[in-house]
């Protein structure tokens, strides 16, 4: 996701401390720099078997025609790489970096792109590939944005959904998992840009 995972997920992680499951030692884990983990929602092997069974989702709801996977980073840079080397059809991929922030701390409300596709969207397949689906007003404006480039269509998968987001007109088609209401990290979601390069999905205590 564009916006800091702070800032998407912090809501989420409030109001979540009952009935808390048995806390992970960061010790064990030198990636962790000794943080406590809650817990590990989704382990490497379980995020592993559903990239593939996603990938012959998206295989086998795009027959023909030219698809174009576009990852909108940071957050989906290691849940695209495994995906689309799941998706067993001729595909091409790009990355796109959007920016919603007047400022540091207060939205705009107006989309910017940071970083532009370099890949012509006119008449192709648009997969547009996300961490996490939270409160939707990001996604909904890049697709606002997406859709001024005359594609054939667009799409969302979405590695995790929490569904909180029930107004969009354009909600994920592929999710991986329902997200717990927790503040998540791993698999490419961060906290203060650390906790991206772990294989697994967990909760911070």
């Amino acid at each position: 996701m564009s916006d800091s995972s702070v800032e998407r997920q912090a809501s989420s992680a409030e109001g979540s401390g009952a009935g808390r499951p048995p806390r992970v030692d960061g010790d064990r884990d030198p990636r962790l720099e000794g943080r406590v983990l809650r817990r590990v929602a989704f382990t490497e092997d379980r995020i592993a078997q559903r990239v593939r069974e996603l990938g012959a989702e998206i295989a086998a709801a795009y027959p023909d025609g030219g698809l174009l996977v576009l990852g909108l980073l940071k957050g989906s840079f290691i849940f695209v790489s495994d995906l689309v080397r799941q998706i067993r059809r001729p595909l091409q991929v790009d990355f796109l970096v959007v920016s919603s922030y007047g400022n540091e701390t207060v939205s705009s409300g107006i989309v910017r792109l940071v970083y532009d596709p370099q890949a012509v969207l006119t008449g192709r397949h648009i997969l547009l590939v996300e961490d996490i689906v939270d409160s939707g007003r990001t996604l909904s404006r890049v697709i606002d944005v997406l859709k001024e480039r005359a594609p054939a269509s667009i799409e969302v998968c979405a590695l995790l959904d929490k569904h909180h987001a029930t107004h969009l007109a354009h909600p994920p088609r592929f999710v991986g998992f329902d997200a717990p209401n927790e503040f998540l990290v791993g698999y490419g979601l961060d906290h203060a840009e650390n906790f991206r390069h772990l294989p697994y999905i967990a909760s911070l205590e």
